[in-house]
């Protein structure tokens, strides 16, 4: 046998295992073949394939082993318990940047399922391997260093304190220095990550320097950065007034704000949440979005956009009425409580509902006039409605009786407080009775109006437990009307006269009585005698 049939022989056997690689990474990317690749042993046969001595062997093999972990919990917990993570991660220094990245993206395959697998690939070294590859000169090696990080911190606190301990986010901030685009986007979604658990972490990623760099990020075109900038930046300033600060320091508004017009629905979005996570700290804070002209742009997105979208948009509405009466104005000059309207009566999402009664009552809760502009919109009996409604979510429930008790307390206007005598529960309806105690005694066009519309005499229907405030609140309206007009209208009125009628005794005359002057003359009385006679 010549060395030339040796030889091929052996190309043979290489070829069959590169294909062999291809085809089970191949089959790998449809979740659907996971089980069945498991069944055949595909684990076992990929792993000696990590050492194999040809690279493009070893970097398919570790593509397919990543692929596998993504796409099935049970085989990323499986790829553990096989200690394939320590041979795959052997001498990486060693490798090329293909295999650098195909491992950590095993790594990041195993981490994104729990904190419990993450973990475990921090005992195996795995952070520290991924910091040594976020320093590789190669910025794809960069971008999945960064993306394997992401995915160990976002799970809690403790993850992600653990990056910051192995020395993260100074490469991040780094990394945000690059020229690539696509190693910003990962270092800065990794930021995030980092930073939404907690304020000492989001105050680490601030010292480090990164809102700078962050911010400048605004400016690029490219939409994934501006997504992941924006998100980054929401993540920090929702933490702490002095976090909060730092963001606008930056000068990140009004940009905010003209991103709010982004044709992204995604930039939109958080763009939108930036601006909520910044106006809920302060009065102060609040103002400057308004002084910008906050308020139109997001009264804008609440009645153009889509759910995800309207959704931080009606909370930032919420919580910047809620800081101050004049701004609650603004909010209503602005037409605000127009759209939140529509959105109660058009939506169906419980979760958006519940919002939207939440920043109603933070509108209304301030003064008369803020609670009239809520009730002039004919928005009360629509959260009664929702309260007493049985699909109703618990969240929604809560939220509509503490928005109905905020603007039923400042509301004076009884033309919108008198449908909801009928069909509101008893701990709603003692802060409906309360304001006509309060507004009866001095109006007497209102006490008319209140007879007439059948107010009074549904009053008299109400049953009130002895000594409760809603009893209290009946007898103050029943004092500013006279007594026979409340018994008129009090229950079992009408049967009682009817029964009067039954018992009456008459006091008329006889129509036979012979009194002489009953009669008008003798004849008439002759008359009579005759026709008894003739009778």
């Amino acid at each position: 046998m010549t060395a030339r049939s040796i030889l091929q022989v052996f190309d043979q056997y290489q070829k069959a295992r590169l294909f062999f690689v291809q085809s089970v990474a191949d089959f790998a990317s449809r979740p659907n073949n996971v089980e069945c690749l498991e069944a055949a042993g595909a684990l076992d046969l990929l792993c000696p394939l990590l050492t194999d001595l040809v690279p493009s062997i070893r970097y398919m093999a570790a593509v397919a082993l990543g692929k596998i972990a993504n796409n099935n919990y049970r085989l990323a917990q499986t790829i553990i318990r096989k200690d394939i993570l320590p041979q795959l991660l052997k001498n990486i220094d060693k490798q090329n940047k293909f295999y650098k990245k195909a491992a950590l993206f095993v790594i990041r395959a195993i981490a994104k399922h729990s904190p419990e697998l993450a973990s475990i690939v921090i005992q195996n070294n795995g952070l520290d391997i991924v910091i040594l590859c976020l320093e590789d000169f190669d910025a794809i090696v960069k971008e999945s260093a960064a993306w394997a990080l992401g995915y160990i911190a976002r799970h809690n606190k403790t993850l992600a304190q653990a990056t910051i301990d192995a020395g993260a986010v100074p490469l991040l901030v780094l990394c945000l220095q690059e020229p690539e685009l696509f190693v910003k986007q990962v270092a800065a979604s990794a930021l995030c990550d980092i930073s939404k658990h907690d304020k000492d972490l989001a105050e680490i990623v601030v010292d480090a320097g990164a809102i700078p760099f962050l911010a400048k990020g605004l400016s690029n075109p490219d939409i994934k950065l501006k997504r992941q900038v924006l998100s980054a930046l929401s993540s920090i300033a929702k933490h702490s007034v002095n976090l909060a600060e730092s963001v606008i320091e930056a000068e990140v508004f009004p940009d905010v704000l003209v991103h709010m017009a982004h044709p992204d629905e995604c930039v939109v979005k958080m763009a939108a949440v930036l601006t909520r996570e910044i106006c809920k700290h302060s009065l102060e804070m609040a103002q400057l979005i308004v002084n910008i002209g906050g308020i139109g742009a997001l009264v804008e997105l609440i009645n153009i956009s889509k759910l995800p979208v309207k959704l931080p948009a009606i909370m930032t509405i919420g919580y910047i009425a809620g800081h101050s009466d004049q701004l609650a104005i603004a909010v209503i000059g602005s037409k605000g409580i127009i759209h939140l309207s529509t959105v109660l009566h058009e939506e169906m999402d419980d979760r958006l509902l519940a919002i939207t009664v939440w920043a109603i009552g933070q509108i209304g809760k301030h003064t008369p006039e803020h609670a009239k502009a809520i009730a002039v919109a004919n928005i009360l009996p629509k959260l009664l409605e929702l309260y007493n409604d049985p699909s109703s979510s618990e969240d929604l429930k809560l939220k509509c009786n503490t928005s109905l008790k905020q603007v039923l307390q400042r509301c004076m206007y009884i033309e919108a407080l008198e449908p909801l005598l009928h069909d509101s529960p008893p701990n709603i309806l003692k802060y409906v009775l309360g304001q006509f105690s309060k507004v009866l005694p001095n109006d007497a066009r209102a006490r008319r109006l209140f007879v007439t519309s059948g107010g009074l005499k549904k009053v008299q229907e109400i049953e009130a437990d002895p000594d409760s405030t809603l009893l209290e609140y009946i007898q103050i309206i029943n004092c500013c009307f006279p007594e026979e007009i409340v018994r008129y209208y009090s229950p079992g009125y009408p049967d009682s006269l009817l029964e009067a009628v039954e018992q009456y005794q008459p006091k008329c005359p006889s129509l036979f009585a012979t009194d002489e002057h009953l009669f008008s003359d003798t004849d008439s009385k002759d008359s009579l005698s005759i026709h008894h006679e003739d009778g």
